[in-house]
């Protein structure tokens, strides 16, 4: 066994990259439960945007999540909030389960279905398998965020038009501009979710049971947005993954933008990928199989 693995940990990279890039997207995007579960997301701002039509804008803001009220309400006759509330409102749940899939299904899946091992023994350094998981785990993020943020628009757009681009400042966005402001959504909510998915490819380097990640990670989201809420744990809000996801992305719907909670999420995630990775890595290095 260790001759056979002693190639791939010498880091002698014989197949191409853009190979094994290709390969992982195919094996990703062919699994039915990945499109099914990308269909879902980009069918929720087409449901939400109806439902908007339906019901009396007075009574939008009685609603179970003090964040999600508000920019429904906001959302009724702009087509510019629309995105903006449904990427916030399946950021709590729904986003981080699709990354934490993909992470699950990059090792723990692979593990369980003994094909993981057939990257081990492949003349391909850990490094790179490591590389190209989380390359498929950022793909299915960015994919997910913006199928939906591309449904929202365009659901917002058919429903109120071009001229119904409005902050909750009071000012009006041209359609290049509120395109723009949704892109810098986009990008926030897939840094959010890569690290998510980051953070479930180090604990499928550590198990064969890709449930058993799904649940870790999603019971660790639920752990995390209950300590947000409890001020007797304040010096350990900075540190969590979910802080300010719930008002983060409003500050895009401010005119002008300002843009101090979006940056230090994007931070806090980034120090989250940094960390999982090389927690992933470390375990990658010393498994055979």
């Amino acid at each position: 066994m260790t001759s056979a693995v002693a190639p791939a940990r010498a880091g002698h990279d014989t197949v191409p990259l853009t190979r094994l890039l290709r390969a992982e997207l195919r094996w990703i995007f062919r699994r039915p439960r990945t499109l099914l579960v990308l269909g879902m997301l980009a069918a929720i701002p087409v449901v939400i945007g109806v439902a908007l039509t339906l019901v009396d804008p007075g009574a939008g803001g009685a609603g179970p999540d003090d964040s999600a009220g508000p920019l429904l309400t906001a959302a009724v006759g702009n087509a510019y909030v629309l995105p903006i509330a449904a990427l916030t409102m399946t950021l709590a749940l729904l986003l981080p389960l699709a990354s934490a899939m993909a992470g699950a299904d990059a090792i723990a899946g692979e593990a369980a279905h003994g094909t993981l091992r057939g990257w081990l023994l492949a003349p391909v350094s850990r490094g790179r398998l490591l590389g190209v998981k989380a390359f498929g785990v950022a793909t299915v993020s960015l994919v997910a965020v913006l199928s939906m943020a591309t449904t929202a628009t365009i659901t917002g757009l058919v429903i109120n038009g071009t001229d119904s681009l409005f902050t909750i400042s009071g000012s009006t966005l041209s359609l290049p501009e509120a395109l723009g402001r949704v892109l810098i959504a986009v990008a926030w909510v897939t840094l959010q979710l890569w690290a998510v998915g980051a953070v479930a490819l180090a604990i499928s380097a550590w198990t064969e049971h890709p449930m058993l990640v799904v649940v870790a990670v999603l019971a660790g989201d639920v752990v995390f947005t209950i300590l947000t809420f409890l001020s007797a744990v304040k010096w350990l809000h900075p540190f969590l993954l979910t802080q300010n996801w719930s008002s983060a992305l409003t500050e895009t719907l401010q005119d002008p933008m300002p843009s101090g909670q979006l940056a230090e999420g994007a931070l806090r995630a980034a120090c989250y990928i940094v960390i999982a990775l090389s927690l992933a890595y470390s375990r990658l290095t010393t498994r055979d199989g």
